[in-house]
């Protein structure tokens, strides 16, 4: 089981994309189990891989990690991390059979100023980072891969899925603003490792919507080249995902697709097949 956070400080970068993408492309090509867990507020990745209103009715029944965070936050017990899970999501076929997502919910947002009052339930010290760990862990066994679309920032909801995480992806614009936080994910996320004890590494940094023409897409990109050739930044995946109307228009879930080479049309088939097949080249 290996578990993988998508992470990046800025939005719209491909985070949500990547997330849902690499998890269709692991679970329909390679037959891996695979879990999504979206702990984004913006619930994009939910929204992508199962109907809208059945995941209104989840949210009302308190089987998404809304009810998660808010029983630990209140002392109460009553969230069920398996009626929580959603099996079988995406637009593709009606669903991909080992493609199971514990969905998020729009009012998390309303409990991150909150989420340091965990500390103070019960009867000995608690720590926010620790709530998926504590209440997951015996879900996530069961998958080969556990993939987590993190908000974009750094957290006690962010670092709950650093926590679980063995490896994590930074999935960037090759521009100015979209690599201007990779430096502060790479050191804030090695003093947590350090001070939590685990053991999480990075696995790469992911280049997207990528445009070929751009002359400064290529000049970012020789600078992050650079800077991984020194050790200064994680490794590149060879894999470039491009700049393309089709992925947003995939990620409507209305939008159903017979298979994951209609969804994902040519070009970006490949790509994101090639940054799987990766993937599963360097967590052997």
């Amino acid at each position: 089981m290996t578990v993988i956070s998508i992470i990046n400080l800025k939005g719209g970068v491909g985070k949500t994309q990547t997330t849902v993408a690499l998890s269709e492309f692991l679970s329909y090509n390679y037959k891996k189990r695979v879990l999504v867990i979206d702990l984004d507020p913006q619930t994009n990745a939910t929204v992508s891989l199962m109907d809208e209103m059945k995941w209104y009715e989840k949210d009302r029944r308190g089987e998404t990690l809304f009810q998660l965070f808010n029983d630990k936050i209140y002392g109460m017990d009553t969230f069920n991390g398996e009626r929580a899970v959603v099996k079988s999501v995406s637009n593709i076929n009606g669903g991909i059979e080992n493609l199971d997502l514990i969905p998020s919910s729009l009012r998390l947002i309303d409990l991150e100023d909150k989420l340091p009052l965990i500390s103070n339930t019960g009867y000995y010290v608690k720590s926010p980072v620790t709530v998926l760990a504590d209440s997951l862990s015996g879900i996530i066994k069961k998958y080969d891969f556990v993939i987590i679309d993190c908000p974009p920032n750094l957290g006690l909801i962010t670092l709950s899925g650093i926590y679980i995480s063995d490896y994590y992806i930074i999935p960037t614009i090759p521009d100015i603003l979209s690599t201007y936080g990779i430096p502060q994910i790479i050191s804030r996320i090695e003093s947590f490792k350090k001070d939590a004890g685990i053991k999480i590494n990075p696995l790469g940094i992911l280049i997207s919507m990528y445009r070929s023409g751009s002359r400064l897409h290529r000049n970012v990109i020789e600078s992050l080249q650079s800077k991984a050739e020194k050790g200064e930044y994680p490794k590149l995946f060879k894999s470039y995902i491009p700049l393309s109307a089709k992925i947003t228009e995939a990620a409507d879930f209305n939008s159903g697709f017979n298979t994951i080479k209609q969804k994902y049309e040519g070009e970006i088939f490949n790509r994101y097949d090639e940054l799987a097949r990766e993937l599963l080249e360097y967590v052997r």
